[in-house]
């Protein structure tokens, strides 16, 4: 009976623990990470007991969390799920081209030039390698205008007089270039999709031509099968200047 007395006096002792460590003034339970709508953390409404093995005989474990509502995983508080990033659908097609402008370079604008050749006034030179085509003035003096000329394999040296001039000219591809180019039209008539352009002097009887084009961009390179391109503005220009039988030197 004895020891059935003390059980009972140390188990009574031990449930009093807790309300006089309340009244000491114990500092309660600070559950760490977990907040309450206000967003303050949440405290445990038991008192720190000190761990260990009277706090393992008061509430059967020595995790202060343990049993709360709050260290259940259904109740913790779960932090907002970052937002998904879903690229922009990229674009099943594809821009149109930029336009690039071509421009012609200003030193193949027609201009007024020192001229120290033998050739007689009225007399036309074309300078192929320098893409450059001069109307003799007289008085060391020649109109000069920026061309186009054959492309490798098609270039050609020598004199030749103009035989015919025409406006607006038609064109008939010869034989051998359709031979190369069979998709190109046996006729066109002359306009301004035409590529001999606003104006035609004939050399001789050659196939080859002074003339105008409708890509004036071309205008000093090496681009065409043995005819001399001008800008239509300057083949007009030097159509009014001459007449048949002008004789004409290419070098």
């Amino acid at each position: 009976m004895r020891l059935i007395s003390l059980n009972v006096v140390f188990i009574a002792g031990l449930a009093s623990v807790p309300s006089l460590a309340l009244a000491a003034g114990a500092e309660p339970i600070v559950l760490r990470g977990v907040y309450a709508d206000d967003g303050r953390q949440r405290v445990a409404s038991a008192p720190n007991l000190g761990g260990g093995f009277i706090e393992m005989l008061v509430r059967g474990t020595s995790d202060p969390m343990r049993g709360t509502r709050y260290n259940q995983p259904e109740a913790m508080p779960m932090a907002p799920a970052a937002p998904r990033y879903v690229p922009a659908q990229q674009a099943s097609f594809a821009p149109p081209p930029v336009a690039v402008r071509r421009t012609i370079d200003p030193m193949f604008a027609r201009q007024e030039v020192t001229y120290t050749g033998s050739q007689k006034a009225g007399a036309i030179v074309v300078d192929t390698p320098s893409k450059f085509l001069y109307l003799v003035l007289g008085n060391g003096r020649a109109m000069r205008y920026g061309i186009g000329v054959g492309r490798p394999g098609f270039e050609w040296a020598g004199v030749k007089t103009i035989t015919r001039k025409a406006e607006w000219p038609d064109w008939r591809p010869p034989s051998d270039m359709l031979k190369r180019r069979p998709d190109l039209p046996k006729f066109m008539a002359g306009g301004p999709e035409n590529p001999l352009g606003a104006r035609a002097l004939y050399l001789g009887s050659t196939m080859y031509r002074i003339h105008g084009t409708n890509e004036p961009h071309t205008i000093g390179q090496n681009v065409s099968s043995g005819c001399i391109r001008m800008m239509n503005e300057d083949v007009t220009d030097l159509y009014t200047r001459v007449k048949v039988g002008t004789q004409v030197t290419v070098i």
